[in-house]
């Protein structure tokens, strides 16, 4: 892989919506658990509670893989006022755990074998 790859492997995944719901209502969608379940349940998220909140505006949760290599992220909710009187939605999904992008080192060196010298 070479060092191009791994950085476009951490960029954000970002999605917009459009609604023709007033954003009051994502946001009781997004910060209400129990409608927040239907679509992201609980056990998705590494911390149930969301991580940063700005009333009416954003919302951001911690999640984790529940399966190996058990990565973590974070998905951010952005929600606008949209001119024609609904509301867009913004989902920002990036990963924020350490090692991804970093190089592996494999088990074996892959080099030639040595021999040791007698002393």
């Amino acid at each position: 892989m070479s060092g191009g790859d791994s950085e476009a492997a951490t960029d954000p995944l970002v999605l917009e919506f459009h609604f023709d719901e007033p954003p009051e209502k994502l946001w009781r969608a997004l910060s209400m658990p129990g409608l927040r379940e239907h679509w992201l349940p609980e056990a998705e998220l590494a911390d149930p509670k969301p991580s940063i909140v700005t009333p009416g505006e954003a919302l951001r949760y911690r999640m984790r893989d529940n399966e190996p290599p058990f990565l973590e992220s974070v998905v951010t909710f952005r929600i606008d006022a949209s001119e024609a009187g609904g509301s867009s939605l913004h989902v920002i999904h990036e990963l924020t755990d350490r090692r991804v992008g970093q190089d592996l080192i494999p088990a074996n060196s892959n080099g030639p074998p040595l021999m040791r010298a007698a002393a």
